[in-house]
């Protein structure tokens, strides 16, 4: 959604007190978070479709434990290319799109182009999968980071109930 539209809506403090309880728990009923906003359930609606449309909340899912589906395996990789150019830029970004072990892709600046979050499911695949970033078109260097254990894994920016 443009920026300019995201600013119509001007939050105040039951807007962030919905925003922090549905980044809590998204599968509030409407009247629950209508009670903890402290507000009725109708209004309440309103202002989470109104927070959704504006593009504050971009959607809601289940957080699933990769463990139990077989992914073993969690690690970052830096991945570096040889041009900076927009249009490779963008073909790396496409590329990656269609891997479904790549959990999350950023561009970033400082000692790499792209900061990756991938999963596996043992070490053979953590292997594979490193070995095709490694000859993916206009690659040039791979670091990965080895996750040992995650012991703080939010979702989202901290949400202030204050104005």
């Amino acid at each position: 959604m443009p920026e300019n539209n995201r600013k119509q809506l001007k939050l105040d403090r039951i807007h962030r007190i919905i925003l922090s309880e549905l980044q809590s728990d998204g599968r509030l009923s409407n009247v629950e978070l209508a009670r903890r906003a402290s507000i009725s359930a109708p209004p309440c609606l309103r202002r989470v479709r109104a927070l959704e449309k504006d593009g504050f909340i971009h959607g809601y899912h289940a957080n699933i434990d990769a463990g139990l589906l077989g992914f073993k395996e969690q690690f970052f990789a830096l991945v570096g290319l040889d041009s900076q150019s927009q249009v490779q830029l963008q073909a790396f970004e496409t590329l990656v799109a269609d891997w479904p072990e790549i959990r999350e892709c950023h561009m970033i600046r400082g000692g790499g182009d792209f900061l990756l979050k991938v999963v596996a499911r043992d070490k053979d695949h953590r292997d594979a999968l490193t070995m095709k970033l490694t000859s993916a078109d206009h690659v040039v260097k791979v670091t990965t980071f080895e996750t040992i254990r995650t012991s703080k894994e939010l979702s989202g920016p901290p949400i202030s109930v204050e104005d």
